[in-house]
Order: C-alpha cells, then structure tokens, then sequence
C-alpha cells in the first residue's frame, strides 16, 4: 500500500504558538506509531513563512506540494494536511481557506465553521438561532463613551461580568470585572486584541466540557469532563497550560445525574451538527447551582497538551487517538476519491 504523505502545521505566529507546538508533538507521537503515514512537520512563523524542524525555510504550492527553498532540487508531494495551530491562522479559517482554495484536504473543521466559533458574538448568535441556552451578553464594536455606558449598566445589572476580546482563544483578552472603576481599562485592554467586544454576565457555575467527535460515521459526545478553579478565579490562558497551575481536572464530572448529563451531550451534538462542525470539537458549558445549562463556548481545535481535556476525554470514551486518527484520515481521502471519480464520469 502506498504511504501517504501528511504535513503536519503546527505554530502560527499568535498567542498560542507555543501550545499549538505542545498539540503538535503529541500528533507526531501518535503518527510516528502509524506505519502507513509519511510525516513532515513544519513551524509557521509570524511571517507566515513555514520551518522544518531541522531549519530548513520552505512553502506550500498550489500544486499540493512542499517546495524547499535551499539544498533540495525536489518538491515533496502532500496528500493531507493536519492545521494543528491553535488561535490565528488556523480556528480562524484562514488557513483552511487555502487549503479548500487549492483542494487539499485536511484534519478538522473547515473555514467557515471555524469562524464561526472562534468569533464570540457570531458564535452566540448561532447557540441562540439553533435554541441552545448560553450566557447573557452584550456587544461592543468600538471603544466609546456610550460602550463604556452600556459596559457600566451590564455590570450594575449582572454585579459581575467578563469582558472578551471577540476573537481570541484560551482566554486571551478575558478580564472578569466587578469593580466599576477597573472596567474603562479592562474594555481598552479587549481592544486591544479584538476589533469587537462582548460582555458576558459572570455565572457562578460548574465549568463542564464535552469531547464531540466523529468516528466511523457517527457524531459521539463523551461523558462532560469538569474544570475545577481555585476559588474566585477562572480558567485563565496560564491555569490551561502552565504546570503550576492551581486548577485541577475532571476526566468525567462527579455528582450529575443522568438527566444533566444526556442534556449537556445533547446539546453538544446539536452544537456540532447544526454548525456543521467536522472531526472534532470540545463543546464547553456552565452548569448553574439550580441545574441550568449554558452553553459557553466551542473550541474548533482543542489542545493536545499532556493536560489537555479533549484527549484524555477521547481516551476515557474510546478508541483510541491513533485509530481515530486512522479512520478519519483514511475515510476522507477514500470519501474524496470516490467525489473525484464520480465528477470525472460525469
């Protein structure tokens, strides 16, 4: 059998580059167990220029190729892609785009649902057009005295918010806010990161995640895994990755019944679904001290660090990583063959 050449991407320049190189070893791990794949791995600089792991400086063509730039006379021909970055360019879309642009297939979910999710106030909009209950909010588009009004006013209502860059991932520009005086600057600081704002009320809530992902031809939601804070703290981009951190982990959540648990996956594969989301997602709730459901948010590329949840989540519900990653590979690059053959007879 023919090995097929996969490209693994992983950096991106952003906020989470150095995460997403953490995700990347754990799919270089799990590939280099998987005789049929041939595997090349290249950094994405902030310059948008792309790096082996040996330093060599290369690109990808629009003929589905890597060209290298020095010492090598040959291009290196690319079956399919794996985006492993987290943040910009890769949740945003922008990097599947041209990867659809010149019919390269890839792990994960495609552009448009990408941004989808990673902008919180079109993210919310869709939780609310599909009847998936999530947290009241407000949006901001600029920086004004009338913002800062509104800002004030959700505050006074909601005695605590949190104010979100809108396009940002793993809390970066999040800032929880109950004092007045700290909100003009926590707003500049949103800003900042984002061209477009959102206010959430604070929810005094249990944190759950769900593992959705297709395999074999099914959409499965794990058991929800539990996020457990230090008191009067929230699950900050360094409580997600630094191995200091004070938040521990649930792989499945303790004390919930099993109403609240089938809802919550439920509402997980509606999510999924109804976004029209592909591979693999971790689908986030609040869950509040009277059982009320919120949807908070969906990470379409969710870390793969050794603490991160959507492996662990995977493991705990089965198969195993490596077979899924097998199955889903080998099934869309038959799935395209056959697409392929079919408009050739046409």
């Amino acid at each position: 059998m023919k090995r097929i050449n996969l490209l693994l991407i992983c950096g991106g320049g952003g906020d989470e580059h150095a995460i997403s190189l953490l995700s990347a070893d754990f799919f270089q791990q799990t590939l280099a167990q998987l005789p049929q794949f041939n595997v090349i791995r290249v950094e994405l600089l902030a310059q948008g220029k792309y790096r082996t792991r040996d330093g060599k400086m290369c690109e990808i063509t629009n003929h589905k190729q890597l060209r290298f730039q020095e010492g090598h006379n040959e291009n290196w021909p690319i079956d399919y892609v794996i985006p492993c970055i987290h943040g910009y360019p890769g949740e945003t879309g922008d990097l599947q785009s041209y990867l659809d642009l010149i019919h390269l297939p890839y792990f994960g979910c495609n552009a448009e649902a990408s941004r989808h999710c990673f902008n919180k106030v079109t993210a919310k909009m869709w939780f609310s057009a599909l009847d998936i209950p999530n947290t009241p909010s407000l949006f901001l588009s600029e920086l004004t005295p009338k913002a800062i009004e509104k800002a004030t006013q959700a505050l006074h209502n909601w005695e605590a918010i949190f104010i979100k860059a809108a396009s940002q991932g793993s809390s970066v520009g999040c800032y929880k806010v109950d004092d007045v005086n700290e909100l003009a600057e926590r707003l500049a600081d949103a800003f900042h990161y984002s061209d477009y704002v959102i206010v959430e009320k604070a929810i005094q809530a249990r944190e759950l995640e769900v593992a959705v992902f297709e395999y074999q031809g099914e959409v499965i939601a794990t058991l929800p895994g539990e996020i457990i804070c230090a008191a009067d703290t929230f699950y900050t981009f360094d409580e997600k990755y630094d191995t200091n951190s004070h938040a521990t982990t649930e792989v499945v959540a303790k004390e919930l019944s099993t109403d609240i648990t089938d809802s919550i996956r439920r509402y997980a594969i509606k999510a999924f679904k109804g976004l029209k989301l592909k591979h693999l997602s971790r689908v986030d709730f609040f869950l509040t001290s009277n059982n009320e459901i919120l949807l908070n948010e969906i990470n379409t590329f969710p870390g793969l660090t050794p603490i991160s949840m959507f492996p662990k989540m995977l493991q705990n519900h089965g198969p195993s990583f490596s077979d899924y990653l097998t199955d889903t590979i080998l099934s869309q690059l038959k799935l395209q063959k056959e697409t392929q053959i079919t408009q050739s007879a046409s």
